[in-house]
């Protein structure tokens, strides 16, 4: 059973003050497959960070939100592994992090996206290739930390601080994201409310504190005013279903990082 969040963070999380780090803005597109372009109209866009949702049927992996929607034309190779394949020999400067959310059981879908991920080995972010311009994070149903290990080092994984970890446990994270709402129910809508705006700026300070790791927030409203927030309380990865409208607001504010500039596993001071 997992432990709920307040339990698992040490108790000076709470009391960190302002990050000391520098806060980069990365763009994400979330449920990127559900966009009218996937995989194209984000990466055009610059973004740096692309999600897609997996499930293992009859041996291959589909991409959809839920099973109720899956169709068999629509793959994760053809919609997002041949598509980066493409992308990436052409653009010999071009880095990105594909999120993938695994919706049934991990233990047999894992496997599968390692072979599938063969053809593109060269560009696979891991401990063996540390200049590759591909990482490909794991979230949604993934196995718990104890058993990262057990998992090749091309594969990152997402946290959402419900297990504690060990030092090389963390060193497989590859970012930390978080439910908004477990922080705020502000809709975006007149300004966030003073103490969810503090309870949101202490837990990412917290994690950048304690953990060195990027912090992203999803299910939080999808406006400017919310990105505002989170520009403000240091998120680091600025997640929309809005690609060219969040693309636009990040530029004119010059905060927006080159879709060169790879998604660390770890900040630096």
């Amino acid at each position: 059973m997992k432990l709920k969040l307040q339990l698992l963070l040490p108790a000076m999380f709470l009391l960190a003050g302002s990050s000391a780090f520098a806060q980069a803005r990365y763009t994400h597109s979330h449920n990127d497959y559900a966009n009218n372009t996937p995989f194209y109209k984000a990466f055009y866009n610059g973004f740096n960070s692309i999600e897609a949702d997996i499930f293992l049927v009859d041996g291959v992996l589909l991409v959809s939100h839920s099973d109720k929607y899956l169709e068999p034309e629509r793959t994760l190779k053809g919609m997002y592994l041949q598509p980066i394949l493409y992308a990436l020999r052409r653009d010999t400067t071009r880095r990105l992090c594909l999120l993938i959310d695994v919706k049934r059981e991990y233990s047999q879908v894992l496997p599968k996206l390692v072979k599938e991920l063969r053809p593109l080995k060269m560009y696979l972010l891991s401990k063996e290739n540390p200049t590759g311009r591909l990482k490909i994070l794991i979230s949604g149903n993934r196995p718990v930390p104890a058993d990262y290990h057990k998992y090749p080092s091309v594969l990152w994984f997402d946290d959402d601080l419900v297990y504690p970890h060990t030092q090389a446990q963390w060193d497989r994270v590859g970012q930390v994201s978080l439910n908004f709402e477990n922080w705020s129910k502000w809709k975006g809508t007149g300004a966030i409310a003073e103490a969810d705006r503090k309870k949101l700026q202490k837990t990412v300070d917290s994690v950048h504190t304690y953990t060195g790791k990027l912090v992203r927030f999803w299910g939080g409203p999808d406006v400017p005013e919310a990105w505002d927030v989170q520009i403000n309380i240091g998120a680091d990865v600025i997640g929309t279903d809005r690609i060219e409208q969040l693309a636009g607001y990040l530029a004119k504010k010059g905060l927006r990082q080159p879709p060169t500039a790879a998604i660390p596993n770890k900040l630096t001071k």
